[in-house]
């Protein structure tokens, strides 16, 4: 059973970084066999996309409210994916969520509902 956990979350001022991680456990293959997405919802809002790192060294792709801040990596020797945030603003405040599938075409990466595995999410504030 796939696992995922998220940590490095927190409370930073608008400005600064923070850098999460996605842990995976429990998969059937290595962690490169995964195209891994983190995702993020505020309160009241719906779970919004915000990068994902395709499978296979297949690219990374990003939203456009995130792109030029933030960076998504993977380290295959530790089975973890980094999302590198930085230049927070208080509009990047939410649970932040990782997601994991192994079948994921191109045209479905932005898509919640096409991920199989998914972690508890961590929460990041950004103060004004």
């Amino acid at each position: 059973q796939v696992q995922l956990v998220e940590s490095g979350g927190g409370l930073v001022q608008a400005g600064g970084s923070l850098r999460l991680s996605c842990t995976l456990s429990g998969g059937e293959g290595p962690l490169n066999t995964y195209t891994i997405g983190w995702f993020r919802q505020a309160p009241g809002t719906e779970r919004e996309f915000v990068a994902t790192i395709r499978r296979y060294g297949g690219g990374d792709y990003y939203a456009d409210s995130v792109k030029g801040r933030f960076t998504i990596s993977r380290d295959n020797a530790k089975n973890t994916v980094y999302l590198q945030m930085n230049s927070l603003k208080p509009e990047d405040t939410a649970v932040y969520y990782c997601a994991a599938d192994r079948a994921l075409i191109l045209s479905s990466i932005r898509l919640p509902n096409q991920y199989d595995y998914w972690g508890q999410g961590t929460q990041v504030t950004v103060s004004s």
